[in-house]
């Protein structure tokens, strides 16, 4: 179920990120909500060439005044075939170094293949928190999840003593 983005207007935060796979078109998830609503301008990029979707290929782009952020960070992960926990691992290590680089501490997140799901939420948040460690940087992610998906995500987060905040549908 894609995300609302009337909760996500509701955030106060100055990024939102998600990924895409180089071969599914049109983009589904949180980058085909955030299409839509930049009038298909993340697909005539796409379109051109500008970006594909390659592994570690990143791409920021304003979000203002379509959407309630001033960025939008889309990270490709590859051929959707091919992901597996390392594209997991890597797309949100780019995601997470390129926030840090921008110095954003409060982002919209959705995790690497969760909005199209490639890969279940608790091992998506699993990996996550093996991957993130203890940095406080991290601490301020709001993750894009389902309803039923928070509950799991909540329960693992809580387990390992980080906070979370989640936007649902």
């Amino acid at each position: 179920m894609a995300p609302d983005l009337r909760r996500l207007d509701e955030t106060s935060v100055e990024l939102c990120a998600c990924g895409f796979f180089r071969d599914e078109r049109p983009v589904r998830g949180l980058a085909g909500l955030l299409d839509w609503r930049l009038a298909g301008r993340l697909s005539a990029l796409l379109a051109s060439g500008f970006v594909r979707g390659d592994p570690g290929e990143a791409l920021l782009v304003p979000g203002k005044p379509q959407l309630p952020f001033e960025k939008l960070l889309l990270v490709g992960l590859g051929d959707r075939a091919a992901f597996d926990d390392g594209a997991f691992r890597a797309g949100l290590l780019r995601i997470a170094t390129t926030l840090e680089g921008l110095r954003v501490r409060r982002a919209v997140v959705e995790l690497p293949g969760r909005g199209v799901e490639a890969i279940e939420p608790e091992r998506a948040i699993v990996l996550a928190l093996e991957l993130l460690g203890p940095a406080p940087e991290h601490d301020a992610w709001w993750l894009v999840e389902d309803a039923a998906s928070q509950k799991v995500v909540e329960q693992r987060v809580r387990s390992s003593q980080r906070v979370a905040s989640l936007v649902d549908p």
